[in-house]
């Protein structure tokens, strides 16, 4: 399929998957060529998950050509702020009080990911704990807006939209949010629903 991948919408993404004219490896390759060409300016990754990603797109692929297509996320990436717990994965919260912090379990919000057939790319920046404003003297640097360097955004999620972190980053960076009612998703397994304190050795 020719053209920049990453500037598909996802329900076109989701339509292309369902109907078999985009291969979710093929979708993920392209995506992990752009983080790694492009995230260094950007800072928008504290961790890339590549083996896991082409493992579950390869699955994904597998299971669509089978007919046992799981609904319109099946093949689809996406990435998770790092309050989000992936088992075997470092939740850090953007803080260095968590750095080699590894989720024992996923998050619910994983769960349904997974269930869904998402592919993971990897753990997103985050202002530190999802409270604040962006610093510059952690382990990771801050976000910066993809349209401008200079410019803010926004939080706490520092340009991605997830959990209450949805409308300000998506008016900052350009693009469209939509929040979900809240307790909506369960928050089991996200750092911000604990202190500090509780959250290592989870």
């Amino acid at each position: 399929m020719s053209g920049d991948l990453a500037y598909l919408g996802l329900a076109e993404a989701a339509e292309l998957i369902r109907a078999k004219k985009l291969s979710p490896v093929e979708y993920v390759t392209a995506l992990l060529a752009r983080i790694e060409r492009d995230d260094a300016k950007y800072n928008t990754f504290i961790a890339l998950t590549p083996e896991r990603a082409m493992t579950a797109a390869r699955a994904a692929e597998a299971e669509i050509a089978a007919g046992r297509w799981r609904g319109p996320f099946h093949g689809v990436p996406y990435a998770l702020k790092d309050i989000i717990d992936v088992e075997g994965v470092a939740t850090t919260a953007h803080s260095k009080i968590l750095m080699g912090n590894t989720a024992r379990r996923n998050a619910v919000v994983t769960e349904r990911l997974e269930a869904a057939g998402g592919v993971l790319l990897g753990k997103l920046s985050t202002h530190e704990f999802a409270i604040g404003g962006p610093s510059f003297d952690l382990p990771w640097p801050p976000a910066r807006n993809p349209w401008s360097r200079d410019h803010f955004c926004g939080g706490s999620s520092s340009g991605s939209g997830t959990g209450g972190s949805i409308r300000n980053p998506a008016s900052m960076c350009g693009i469209t949010g939509m929040k979900a009612t809240y307790g909506r998703v369960s928050r089991r397994g996200v750092a911000r629903s604990r202190s500090p304190s509780t959250i290592s050795g989870r």
